[in-house]
């Protein structure tokens, strides 16, 4: 009985520390996507900047400025690319993470995403 009760805890916990490493896994994975897709981004390759900040937010990217940094530049990338809708839902998404978020002057002043920007913070403002 004592043989089965311990390949039992041995089972049980491998796979906690599993569980666990899959976690603390996933957390570094979702940062190393966070920074590539910055990079890509100041590059311009939008593309890759995209796939990369999309796959750090679905491996749980979890600080803060990072969140609202990372649908910042989706909601650029998707104005820019003639996609109002999906520029103004990461723009709500940043304001839902951070309610008190401004664009930076450089980046207000954009022609494009400036005024989605400013429209869809007045509207939940509301």
């Amino acid at each position: 009985m004592s043989g089965i009760r311990l390949m039992l805890v041995v089972a049980l916990a491998s796979l906690l520390l599993g569980a666990c490493g899959t976690k603390l896994f996933k957390k570094d994975h979702a940062s190393q996507d966070f920074a590539a897709g910055v990079k890509n981004y100041e590059e311009g390759d939008y593309a890759a900047a995209t796939e990369s900040l999309k796959d750090a937010l679905k491996d749980g990217l979890s600080s803060k400025s990072d969140l609202v940094i990372a649908h910042k530049y989706l909601a650029f990338i998707d104005c820019v690319s003639n996609r109002e809708k999906q520029c103004r839902d990461e723009f709500r998404k940043v304001l839902e993470i951070d309610p008190g978020f401004d664009l930076k002057p450089a980046e207000a002043g954009h022609p494009v995403w400036g005024p989605v920007f400013r429209s869809e913070k007045a509207r939940l403002a509301k």
